[in-house]
């Protein structure tokens, strides 16, 4: 599979089950209720939130959220925002050619776009692809979390 073949898009509700089957079958996935992406696709005009999926020929290659913090930094001097990439999820079938960086773009591009300046993640230690891919995409480890 090439990334032509590929198209990221924001979710759609009728994207619902797919993308929680997915979610369901990734391990290191937050593994969120249901109903928590169904709010999600229910908001989608919403300024704070995207879900944006991955598909190739109707199929979900996967999927990718994030979360705009809506508080104003406390520094006067930076009048940034900062927005989180909360998750990311590749299908077994799509990994390692370029959906997670593809969708990850996604989730930057819409965070700039409604004036963030940081993008904060937390990923797991043991999940050595995300962070390569993490660490190409510019992030930097800031905190570890005990365990």
């Amino acid at each position: 599979m090439s990334l032509a073949e590929v198209r990221v898009r924001l979710a759609k509700l009728s994207d619902l089950d797919a993308v929680v089957a997915l979610e369901r079958v990734t391990e290191n996935a937050p593994h969120w209720p249901p109903a928590a992406y169904a709010e999600m696709l229910k908001l989608a005009d919403s300024p704070q939130r995207c879900l944006f999926i991955a598909d190739t020929d109707g199929a979900i290659a996967g999927f990718a959220a994030g979360f705009l913090h809506s508080e104003l930094p406390q520094n006067a001097a930076d009048a940034g925002r900062q927005a989180e990439l909360e998750s990311v999820a590749v299908a077994a079938f799509a990994r390692r050619a370029g959906v997670g960086r593809a969708l990850c773009l996604a989730v930057l591009d819409w965070c700039r776009s409604r004036g963030a300046t940081e993008v904060v993640l937390e990923v797991r230690a043991s999940s050595a692809g995300a962070i390569a891919l993490y660490t190409a995409l510019g992030f930097k480890q800031a905190g570890r979390r005990p365990r």
